[in-house]
């Protein structure tokens, strides 16, 4: 067997490390796009942005927060539609709200290093104005999915549902909903409320008498031009408080099951937590107590 010549061996050792230069070339070169990468000047998204890249929707990134925004703005936007004592009543003299919820929201507010900004709403525009115009609403709002649907609820102030209201003497009469849904009967409810909704769910025998002012509806009782009025427990009690000539009909066992809460912004997971954490505080420290009394005695 004769060797290999000598001309052909730098060939061979040229196959043999080719792969090993074209490794080394490879490892010593950068693309320019991994090179623009690493010297960018503009910072990745962080908190509320970062969040949102790619369009998710923020799931309570502090900063993208009403948490933030309030705090810094140093003002809570409170929706209420001041026509509901206990909770929320709008004086048309001095033009100051008060109730239950008004002071509550003046303590949450206070919370937060905030002033409590009111805005009157009505039943019927309640959701539409929180969503373009408030960071919370709260004035005896009670729990639906309706609004469900469209705003997130803290954790409930109160568990009651709804129960007549009548003249003192009458509540024998009206005592069941059979009662009430019945030709004759005279049904008061103010419009755009879950009232109005359980009136026309409960009585279509009766005679419905939808009035839009919630300050004076009882005093149509009162007068003789409505019979009865089927409403919260809560504002029941409140009534007869005030009113000697009206009485709750069994206001502890109610015709259904309801809750009160405040309304919050829809998404907004990080405000939520803190007015959940806020009111059940709250609930049990006495403050809500304290709102209470001077509207129940």
């Amino acid at each position: 067997m004769t060797s290999a010549s000598p001309s052909r061996r730098p060939g061979l050792a040229a196959v043999a490390f080719a792969p090993l230069l074209l490794l080394a070339a490879a490892c010593t070169s950068q693309s320019p796009a991994a090179s623009s990468a690493t010297t960018s000047s503009t910072p990745p998204p962080s908190g509320a942005d970062a969040a949102t890249a790619g369009g998710a929707p923020s799931s309570g990134g502090a900063s993208g927060s009403r948490l933030a925004a309030v705090q810094a703005a140093k003002k809570l936007r409170v929706c209420t539609t001041g026509d509901y004592r206990p909770f929320s009543y709008l004086d048309p003299k001095t033009k100051k709200f008060t109730g239950i919820d008004i002071t509550m929201a003046q303590d949450l507010a206070e919370s937060l290093g905030a002033t409590p900004v009111f805005v009157q709403t009505s039943w019927s525009d309640l959701l539409s104005t929180f969503t373009s115009s408030c960071d919370i609403a709260a004035g005896g709002i009670s729990i639906t999915t309706q609004r469900a649907k469209q705003a997130f609820y803290s954790v409930p102030t109160l568990t009651e549902g709804k129960t007549p209201i009548t003249l003192c003497g009458n509540e024998s009469k009206y005592s069941t909903v059979a009662q009430i849904n019945r030709p004759g009967v005279r049904v008061i409810t103010p419009v755009g409320g879950t009232n109005e909704a359980f009136a026309d769910k409960n009585f279509p025998k009766a005679q419905i008498i939808r009035f839009d002012d919630n300050n004076s509806i009882f005093d149509q009782i009162v007068a003789g031009k409505a019979d009865v009025m089927v409403t919260d427990a809560s504002e029941t009690k409140w009534v007869a408080h005030t009113t000697p000539k009206l009485c709750a009909v069994h206001p502890d066992k109610p015709f259904d099951f309801s809750q009160k809460a405040y309304l919050l912004p829809l998404g907004d997971v990080v405000f939520q937590q803190y007015v959940d954490h806020w009111l059940t505080i709250a609930l049990h420290n006495g403050t809500y107590a304290a709102a209470e009394k001077p509207w129940y005695g």
